[in-house]
């Protein structure tokens, strides 16, 4: 999206048609309301960006079905020239004509028909350049037919539009909607423009008699050869029009063409030797390269002859460096509303109820009430949106902050007023920094420089992710985490989206119940595109199925969101997803991949709180019952779209074990309704889930992932390792998202277990290199302390006192199994009797010849809520050939 520069901000209304209320689709459900349907259709029109026309920003529904556009606004219009005084040369006509024509032109190929020429929507920059306005009303009201007010105005419509009359789908007297208008509709509009410009000497003082006249002599053009001569003489200017040069006729003349049939395009009227001598003034459009591409996004970059030209520094407004939509964005965080410029306009005006009420006629003809209410109908006044005061409360942040430096130099930057401000700001909930005006501008001008080097700069958006994600940026900064690289478009575009496939039933059946409280994806464009993404995975994934209740519409939801515009980007962002936290869940026999991914979460609950998973394990509460839709959907099934894009915000940088500490962070928060509760209770407790503080419940899943030893999630059935040239996370360094499973393995790694045997354990197991690392053995065999200096980790080596004499891990300590349980596996001695109360706290390390022994006393342990409880994979013989034993000094 391009930069502010000299444009405004500019915001009009309109009110789509209400549907009726008791009207039902044809599956059962209630229809879309049109304005619903509008919103949908006008997303694209954001990603239509020409110099010649205005960028759409962005569209808000109201109540009463009204809704609210904003895109690029200038004060000065075409308008500007019907006074006498500004009559326009012929030379500039044929300059506004060739920019008007290029911008229909790049509609054109965009499918796209403006409809709605006139000379307020033909605007004029500082330089007095073209710039059209509100050329997506007719596509996104789908040519008229979702709102009751004509598309276009009836002075400047071609005659095959007029002819074909008004339509509206309620109207019974209509059976069939008349055919869309072509482009060749918008050069009658712009040859009726380009009459008024020629002719507006004369016809300023009568331009209103002209349009009153234009409809009524429609029928005798049909059979006239020279429209604009009839114009002329009809309206007393023929002189006038004699004086122009023969080429400004010439092009009136095929702009005014009767016949739809022989009346050029646009495009054939830019080739038109009229334009000869202005078309070499300017350089053809060249659409700006998407980040995920196989062009070179900087081969259009060109530096000025002098470099010194770059840093000379006039006072510059630097806001209107920034794209639009940046400024539109923070403009809404400086305290902006877009109905209550409206109103102060009096645009939108409110009336009480009572003013309201429709006309009833009394049996002597008397009539009461109202008549139509005209704030229903169309006012395409465009109110500038004031930038005030958003530049006022970003009149603090130093101009350096516009241009931020990265890697180290970043330290150096001069510091602006609010510096201590912003800095404070960082230790703010999350809800707030988001809402913070200045904070988010450092933010969003950072990521969008992080993200234009991507993928060079793929560790520091890494880095800065950690600290958080601005919203505005938020779909690429996924993109960028999930490591999507290449040519996206035309992968996407090479799978078949269209053959009829068995899933596409249960496609259709999913998607209207898949986050439809959400505007944007209940539209009817949010379920095509749904349908397309979700289709192009199964197709593309023909090892893989789509599950009828694995809801991987719901996957797909958060991506769809933020990529609307982009699919290509959704899918890909989608297929490097799934793999990653769902590997093979979605094989046609996926029990075995969800039972030991289940089985794991369940020792992570007894690993980080044994007290709660104690009692669910007493009533039988088992994560079978309420975990598999969590991570089916990775909780996109649980949650509302905006507390998953702050959960995964986090996600995005953990590893495939992350799920688990998120899964236990929502189970603490319901800690003690569960506690309290039993069986029944418990049900209907996650049948419907209360209110879950996703900033907390982020805040505690980075502190369990951090006291959780990276081998205690294992799991045989996760991603295999990824091999060099892969865009996987392995290569990445971050603080939580390196994975067990692409560490290189070695004779003291985990090795796998069955699952019979998986389910037989209460704790996790961890791996010898795990309590090597953890214990810094290998290093100077201290053990390794948190910030209280206690040791983090502590190992029990349950052996009988002679073999632990015979070698053990340094600092350990030794609870022999046998005089902890009796010949029948009994419980003879409490544990914490042999001092292990002491420790409780750190992440206890159960060690031992025998893992049945060890798998037993990990579970008494945890029985009497010892928490952070874990088995050395192997037993003490893992250590052995390592050398790191050590044997007590004899005493003297």
């Amino acid at each position: 999206m391009r930069s502010l520069k000299d444009a405004q901000l500019g915001a009009f209304t309109f009110f789509a048609s209400a549907l009726p209320h008791d009207v039902c689709g044809s599956n059962g459900l209630p229809l879309t309301p049109n304005s619903i349907k509008i919103l949908g259709r006008f997303q694209i029109l954001k990603t239509i960006t020409h110099p010649r026309l205005c960028q759409y920003v962005d569209i808000s529904r109201g109540k009463h079905e009204r809704l609210i556009v904003v895109a690029e606004h200038y004060e000065n219009c075409l308008s500007i020239f019907q006074k006498p005084e500004n009559a326009p040369s012929a030379e500039k006509v044929l300059q506004i004509a060739y920019e008007v024509l290029e911008g229909l032109e790049f509609m054109n190929k965009n499918g796209l028909v403006h409809r709605a020429l006139g000379p307020n929507n033909v605007l004029m920059d500082c330089k007095g350049n073209v710039k059209l306005a509100k050329f997506g009303l007719y596509h996104m009201t789908d040519h008229g037919a979702d709102v009751d007010f004509p598309i276009g105005y009836p002075s400047y419509l071609a005659p095959e539009v007029i002819a074909q009359g008004s339509f509206h789908p309620s109207d019974p007297s209509r059976d069939e909607a008349p055919l869309p208008s072509g482009p060749k509709s918008d050069v009658w509009s712009l040859g009726i423009l380009l009459f008024e410009l020629c002719a507006v000497r004369i016809l300023n003082k009568h331009s209103f008699s002209f349009r009153l006249k234009w409809r009524c002599c429609l029928s005798s053009l049909g059979c006239m050869d020279d429209i604009v001569t009839v114009l002329a003489e009809e309206h007393g200017c023929l002189d006038t029009i004699k004086e122009l040069p023969d080429s400004v006729l010439e092009l009136l003349r095929k702009c005014l063409t009767f016949l739809p049939s022989k009346r050029p395009t646009p495009a054939e009227l830019l080739q038109d030797p009229v334009f000869n001598s202005i078309s070499c003034h300017y350089t053809p459009f060249q659409k700006p390269v998407s980040l995920f591409s196989s062009s070179l996004r900087c081969a259009h970059l060109v530096l000025p002859d002098d470099i010194s030209d770059l840093c000379k520094d006039n006072d510059e407004d630097y806001l209107s460096e920034r794209a639009i939509d940046e400024v539109y964005h923070l403009w809404c965080l400086a305290g902006g509303d877009l109905e209550k410029e409206l109103t102060n306009q009096e645009i939108i005006q409110s009336k009480p109820p009572i003013s309201t009420l429709p006309n009833f006629v009394l049996e002597d003809g008397e009539t009461f009430g109202q008549g139509r209410d005209r704030s229903f109908l169309l006012d395409d006044t465009t109110v500038t949106l004031s930038l005030c005061q958003l530049r006022n409360r970003l009149k603090d942040v130093a101009r350096e902050a516009y241009y931020p430096l990265l890697e180290d130099e970043q330290s150096s930057l001069p510091q602006s007023n609010s510096s201590n401000e912003l800095s404070a700001a960082v230790t703010l909930p999350l809800i707030i920094r988001e809402r913070d005006t200045e904070y988010q501008l450092i933010r969003i001008i950072l990521f969008d420089r992080l993200l234009k080097a991507y993928p060079y700069k793929k560790t520091l958006v890494w880095k800065e992710a950690r600290v958080d994600i601005p919203p505005l940026v938020r779909g690429l900064a996924w993109a960028g985490l999930l490591g999507i690289e290449g040519d996206i478009q035309a992968k996407y575009e090479g799978i078949d989206k269209d053959t009829p496939i068995p899933t596409d039933r249960q496609i259709e059946v999913d998607i209207p119940r898949c986050h439809q409280y959400d505007e944007l994806l209940s539209s009817p464009q949010g379920h095509i595109k749904f349908r397309r993404v979700l289709k192009a995975w199964v197709v593309s994934h023909p090892d893989l199925v789509y599950w009828w209740w694995s809801c991987l519409d719901s996957l797909c939801a958060p991506f769809l969101y933020l990529n609307f515009n982009n699919e290509a980007l959704a899918y890909a962002c989608m297929s490097a997803f799934i793999p990653k936290y769902l590997y093979n869940f979605f094989l046609k026999d996926n029990s075995h991949v969800i039972q030991e991914y289940l089985t794991v979460f369940s020792q992570m609950i007894a690993f980080h709180d044994p007290e709660l998973s104690n009692h669910l394990n007493e009533i039988g509460f088992i994560p079978d019952l309420y975990a598999i839709p969590w991570f089916l959907t990775m909780f996109t099934h649980v949650f509302p779209l905006h507390k998953i894009f702050h959960l995964w915000d986090t996600l995005l940088l953990g590893n495939s074990s992350f799920p688990f500490c998120i899964g236990v962070a929502i189970l603490q928060q319901l800690r003690d309704r569960l506690l309290a509760n039993g069986f029944n209770e418990c049900i209907l407790l996650f049948s419907d889930l209360p209110e879950i503080d996703i900033e907390r419940c982020v805040r505690e899943s980075i502190s369990l992932f951090c006291w959780t030893p990276k081998s205690a999630t294992y799991r045989q059935h996760a991603q295999p390792p990824k091999v060099a040239g892969d865009n996987g996370f392995a290569k990445t360094s971050t603080y939580y998202s390196s994975d067990y499973q692409d560490m290189p393995k070695t004779d003291l790694s985990r090795e796998p277990l069955s699952l019979v045997d998986l389910k037989a354990e209460v704790s996790p197991r961890i791996s010898a290199e795990d309590l090597i690392d953890l214990c810094e053995l290998s290093l100077s065999g201290s053990s390794k302390r948190n910030k209280t200096g206690k040791p983090k980790i502590v190992a029990v080596d349950i052996r009988t006192a002679e073999d632990f004499n015979r070698g053990h891990i340094s600092g350990s300590i030794n609870i022999p199994f046998n005089t902890t349980f009796g010949p029948e596996n009994e419980v003879v001695q409490c544990p914490a009797a042999g001092g292990l109360q002491s420790y409780r706290g750190r992440v206890i390390v159960v060690i031992s010849h025998n893992m049945k022994s060890a798998a037993m006393f990990a579970a008494h342990l945890v029985k009497m809520s010892f928490p952070r409880v874990c088995n050395l994979d192997g037993g003490i013989n893992k250590l052995k050939p390592t050398g790191l034993l050590t044997v007590p000094s004899p005493q003297i």
